[in-house]
């Protein structure tokens, strides 16, 4: 009996010793196999590495140093302003694609890095995303910008996971700490990502959520109790960099940010910037073909772009010279199209007025106005507007709202100013007012422009044509503030204006630099004293009619009729 037993014994037991034994084996085989695998994989992987192309123009050209950045020392001043202080900001960047933003953003994070009293060292880094681009899914199975949960179902969750314990990844957040998260185009991250961001930025930490954490599990290990109860690190400072204008970007994140605009690039810093790319390559160009870069590049990246085709076009016919035929090529195939050039009219015209817009972040444009008025029977006439929206569709939780247009406010504004200030009645008139070139003028910010055309329309006086203006019109004519008057000084400048009138609460110092003169006014009388060319008349003492009468007739002074 005792040797049955252990016959039976020793027969389980080379059982389970052959079990382990083939398990050690699959075991050996499996990491021979793996091992062999991994070579092969690496071996390819290498090949791939040694073979390169040649660098890219575009990244031949990409800014090394701040003197590298054409046309933006504003810009980079306020930056350096922002982020090299002891106390550095959550920024803001605004500026149309292809100037430099994510280049000075870099290059700042490297000079603060090196400044005595900045929070930043060497081991800050910068960490960039492109908002466009970001995944997000309601059920935060991947979120590479606030961070992500393994949950012990995740596929390939491991030891943890097969314990049953959440693995939580961190995401840019707090890669980001202690440097910079670089956002491009921020104004399209998701709402859900942005209000995640905006708790982010004032806890400095970033907590993460699992169904299977249990805080009383005492298999769970330390470091992972910390993350769910106090957060992960993420105290960086922001830098969101887009295209779209301020109004577009959720104010609860424009508060807590300063904001800075980097400006358009003139065409004379277009050409500096191809003469670079052209240089790079050790190509020569004409001047011809730089002109036709400067006509219709709207960056620096299309520059660049417009160069890297011409060059490719002249190698192939064996010429290292790009010519004017060149790039009128490259323009037709790639259908550019003119940079938006404002033009001033030849001379003082009647019902004419150089208005200012904006027509994107930091992209001013001088915007004909006209008007004609035409006398009509007492209290018959009508005004006929085209050029503007006068209405247009908004949609707001996921209904579509009608939105009257506050450019056809302010035109009702100025008829109401015309009558109380000048003594004049638009209803004896037909006047019409056009915005010519199709251009979208929403705003109240062509006020004063309005005024001014109507007015010259009716008394029939000539505008000067080398001042422009901006501003708002109250129904009492007084100018009101407007934005983006920077851009639009800038605009009028660069068009061959010799004046601007702005609002007086809208007046910087900055404007005594600029390079053009710049008059603050307070009231649509001051517009008008400026505005308009002829001699002065004084008819204050004249009662209502005769006034009425002499700025029919034309008669009006250098600048106005004082009332």
């Amino acid at each position: 009996m005792p040797s049955a037993f252990f016959l039976v014994q020793f027969f389980f037991a080379v059982v389970i010793g052959l079990y382990f034994l083939n398990l050690l084996k699959n075991q050996t085989g499996n990491r021979s196999a793996i091992e062999k695998e991994s070579k092969k994989e690496l071996e390819k992987l290498n090949e791939l590495r040694n073979i390169s192309l040649t660098i890219p123009l575009s990244e031949k050209t990409r800014p090394q140093s701040f003197q590298d950045i054409i046309g933006q020392e504003d810009g980079i001043k306020a930056l350096r302003a922002a982020l090299c202080s002891a106390n550095p900001q959550h920024v803001l960047i605004y500026g149309p694609p292809g100037v430099g933003k994510t280049a000075a953003a870099r290059l700042v994070l490297e000079e603060a890095k090196k400044a005595a009293h900045s929070p930043f060292n060497y081991q800050s880094k910068f960490i960039e995303l492109d908002a466009t681009t970001l995944r997000f899914d309601e059920r935060s199975i991947a979120d590479p910008l606030m961070g992500t949960v393994h949950d012990p179902i995740y596929q390939g969750a491991g030891p943890l996971g097969q314990s049953g314990i959440p693995q939580p990844k961190p995401g840019a957040v707090t890669k980001a700490h202690g440097g910079i998260l670089f956002l491009d185009e921020i104004g399209e991250l998701h709402p859900v990502q942005m209000n995640k961001l905006l708790k982010v930025l004032e806890d400095r930490k970033v907590f993460l959520d699992s169904a299977y954490y249990n805080s009383e599990d005492p298999n769970t290990p330390k470091y992972i109790h910390e993350i769910f109860q106090k957060g992960l690190p993420a105290d960086f400072r922001l830098v969101g960099a887009t295209t779209r204008s301020a109004s577009e970007i959720p104010p609860a994140l424009r508060s807590r940010c300063t904001e800075i605009y980097f400006r358009p690039l003139l065409p004379e810093e277009i050409a500096v910037i191809c003469r670079r790319a052209v240089d790079k390559i050790h190509f020569a160009i004409e001047e011809e073909a730089v002109e036709i870069v400067k006509k219709y590049a709207a960056s620096g990246r299309d520059a660049i772009n417009m160069i890297q085709i011409a060059s490719g076009v002249a190698l192939n016919e064996s010429r290292k010279i790009l010519t004017k035929k060149d790039l009128e090529w490259v323009v037709e195939s790639g259908h550019y199209y003119p940079r938006p050039q404002s033009k001033l009219a030849k001379a003082p015209q009647v019902g004419v007025v150089n208005g200012l817009a904006v027509i994107g972040p930091n992209i001013g444009v001088v915007s004909e106005t006209e008007a004609t008025a035409i006398p009509t029977e007492k209290g018959t006439g009508k005004i006929i507007i085209t050029g503007i929206v006068h209405e247009e569709e908004v949609t707001s939780t996921g209904r579509k709202l009608k939105r009257k247009s506050t450019a056809q406010g302010s035109v009702e504004n100025v008829l109401t100013v015309m009558r109380k200030c000048f003594h004049m009645d638009p209803r004896d008139y037909d006047i019409h007012l056009n915005f010519p070139g199709g251009m979208m003028m929403d705003g109240p910010s062509a006020g004063v422009t309005v005024a001014t055309a109507i007015y010259s329309a009716i008394t029939n006086t000539e505008i000067d044509n080398k001042i422009a203006m901006t501003g708002e019109i109250s129904i009492r004519g007084k100018v009101n503030p407007v934005g983006g008057v920077v851009a639009k000084v800038e605009a009028a400048k660069q068009a061959g204006c010799t004046r601007v009138l702005i609002p007086a609460e809208n007046w910087q110092e900055r404007f005594r630099d600029m390079g053009i003169e710049v008059i603050p006014v307070e009231d649509i009388q001051e517009v008008i004293d400026y505005a308009v060319i002829k001699e002065r008349i004084q008819v204050s003492s004249l009662p209502v009619e005769p006034r009425v009468i002499a700025m029919a007739e034309g008669i009006n002074s250098h600048n106005s009729i004082l009332l």
